[in-house]
Formats: structure tokens, sequence, C-alpha cells
């Protein structure tokens, strides 16, 4: 019979600084050509939809995602990140000070390029069976993969998070006549999960920065962050092919 209703969650983060937000260019015909025009496989990154004219760090950002598969012996599920980036802080990549490197920080030269505010969402999917507390839980730990990036999450940012889960048994029918009991992992089996999302949400905001492109309006201009020079800092601070150091999954 399908859905009773349709509750959709509507956010936005501020991106004046290359569009005229107010000018609410976004009608019914954009909203129904979105949803006909959507479809499984791989999610677009960067400048697209929602990202076109967000940022990260001062630099060009947008929607990244990224996601975990945990090993059958601590469970075999999947954790999947989708964000919406525009916040700042100063860039951090497996603890290499990217920003600092590339002369992009919070607060540089008395506020002259100030790129601490902004906002990020944080959307975490998993097919784990958990109940609305450990789902807000694992909400909680992508705010460490977004720590992990270099935010310090600043007075103006306004960076939440919204964790669901698509496994079947947790859904809860329309009305019964008997108490209703469905499974949830026990907080001793969460860890893995916690892991994972916070490894997830650190990898879709580096996407997002690696698969933006430079926008430009008559409002001013977000420059693509130089990938050349983010792998020589990289290679700098020798944080590249950690898969090859750590033992393959099973």
């Amino acid at each position: 019979m399908g859905e009773h209703t349709v509750n959709p969650i509507v956010g936005e983060t501020n991106d004046s600084r290359v569009n005229n937000m107010w000018a609410d260019p976004v009608g019914r015909a954009e909203v129904f050509a979105a949803l006909d025009g959507a479809s499984g496989g791989a999610v677009e990154e960067g400048s697209v939809g929602a990202g076109t004219g967000t940022q990260a760090f001062a630099w060009k950002g947008g929607i990244g995602t990224s996601s975990r598969v945990l090993p059958e012996q601590l469970g075999g599920y999947t954790i999947g990140v989708l964000v919406q980036t525009n916040f700042g802080g100063t860039l951090s990549m497996n603890g290499a000070p990217v920003g600092r490197e590339l002369g992009k920080y919070a607060y540089k030269d008395e506020l002259e390029d100030d790129s601490s505010d902004g906002s990020i969402m944080m959307i975490v999917a998993t097919d784990a069976p958990l109940n609305a507390r450990s789902l807000d839980r694992l909400a909680q730990r992508a705010m460490v993969g977004l720590g992990r990036t270099g935010s310090f999450v600043a007075n103006g940012s306004g960076d939440y998070v919204i964790a669901f889960s698509t496994h079947p048994e947790v859904r809860r029918p329309r009305t019964s006549d008997a108490p209703v009991t469905t499974p949830a992992l026990v907080n001793a089996s969460m860890s893995p999960l916690f892991a994972a999302t916070a490894e997830a949400t650190e990898e879709a905001i580096y996407n997002a920065l690696f698969k933006a492109t430079t926008v430009s309006s008559a409002r001013g201009t977000l420059e693509a962050i130089p990938l050349k020079k983010v792998m020589k800092v990289l290679r700098k601070y020798n944080v590249l092919a950690w898969d090859d150091k750590l033992p393959p999954g099973r």
C-alpha cells in the first residue's frame, strides 16, 4: 500500500559567497526534476547540486561521500556517509598540516582571511539494526571525523548529523494489538561502527574537496584546492599509502 505519509527533512548551508541565496531560484519544477533524476550507483561529488556554491577551509568544497564495510567478525555491517561542506578551520589530512603549509588557516593575519565559520551537513546511513539511542550515539561519532579534518566547530558553525538505519526489522508497523519488539545491537557491539563512522566522515570531507572545481560568479570566486601542492605536502609528512601499512580486511 506504500507509505501513509512522507516527512522530508530539509537543511541548508549558506553559500552566499558565490550565490544569491535570497533569490529563491529553486521551485516546484527544480524539486521534481531532482526527484525524477534520482538514481542508484555512485554519488556525484564536488561542485554539484547543493554543493555547487559551498566551501571547505576557504577552498571550494561541496558534496562528498564515503563508506566502510566491517569485517564479518565485527558484524559485517556497512556505514555510508554523505556530507555537504561549508565550514572552516585549518585543514589536516592524516595528521599533515595541509592548511598551514598552503597558507590557508583560521584567523590568518588577524582575520585577513578568516576561514573559521560555516556549516556542514552530515548524513550517516547503516544497515546495522540500531534503535534511536544507538543512532544518536553513532551520529556523535561523525563529529569525531569532522574534527580530524581540522574543524574546531566554530561559534558560527551550524554543524549537524542525521543518522538512520535501513535494517528492515527495525521498522515498526503503523498499528499493532501486541507489543512490538525490534532487534538492536547492544552497546558493546557499537565501537566498530563508531570507528567506521569517524573514518567515513573524514574521508567524505576530503572527497568533497578533491572533487570540487573552481566556481565563480558576480559575487566572488571559490578556488579548487591545488591537488599537486596537496600531494607534495602529504609526501613531505610521509602520510600516503596508509592502506599499504595495514593488514587487508577480511
